[in-house]
């Protein structure tokens, strides 16, 4: 059995509405980077930082407020208009969500974007206490679905997510977002695709060699 995991945030949900909130594009793109090292320290000192945590002391460490608004927005953020097409178009894959967020706020996600139904599981990175792109959170999806990494794909916007996935021993599939890019340090992912619909495209013409 092949598995087409993917992320959620930015890859699947749209971040702009934090747009608003944060007073525009920029500072959200900086707020969520230094997020990230937030959570990226946390990983590499084994002193464990959740999502919420990490965003949190992003907010704080860049002199910025509205961490309650912020945290409301990103439970109903609103799916990119290829995510939906996207994964009926993978319907016949056993598909399911790999995120950082809370499990407990993935689910919210998905319900109010609309997306959960098209997934055989949601899990959390959180589960595991290893946030992507820890190899134990690729792990765990391999665990829960009894496959090796092998047979695990990971669709993604984020270059950090898929250099994690492919050091992990899983395939990669990156969607070019705006301002997103592949880390060549790590290997080049078999697939990249200007939106989702490419992807999705691409993961079928692959499918005899996947097994589906």
């Amino acid at each position: 059995m092949v598995v087409i995991a993917f992320d959620v945030n930015e890859t699947l949900l749209d971040l702009q509405p934090l747009d608003e909130i944060l007073g525009g594009r920029e500072t959200r793109t900086r707020w969520f980077a230094q997020m990230l090292q937030v959570a990226l320290v946390g990983g590499v000192t084994g002193d464990y930082v959740d999502f919420p945590t990490a965003q949190r002391n992003a907010l704080h460490m860049l002199g910025l407020d509205h961490a309650e608004a912020i945290a409301a927005t990103m439970r109903r953020l609103p799916a990119h208009p290829d995510a939906a097409p996207a994964l009926e178009r993978l319907g016949d894959f056993t598909l399911a969500a790999l995120t950082n967020s809370p499990l407990e706020v993935a689910h919210e996600q998905l319900e109010s974007a609309r997306l959960s139904a098209y997934f055989d599981a949601i899990l959390s990175a959180d589960e595991v206490r290893a946030l992507k792109p820890a190899a134990a959170a690729y792990r765990h999806l391999a665990d829960h679905f009894g496959v090796a990494l092998d047979d695990v794909w990971l669709v993604a916007a984020h270059g950090w997510d898929i250099a994690g996935a492919l050091t992990a021993g899983c395939h990669g599939a990156f969607v070019r977002r705006p301002g997103q890019a592949v880390i060549p340090a790590f290997g080049t992912p078999e697939i990249v695709g200007d939106d989702l619909l490419q992807v999705a495209d691409a993961i079928r013409g692959t499918a005899p060699t996947l097994g589906a």
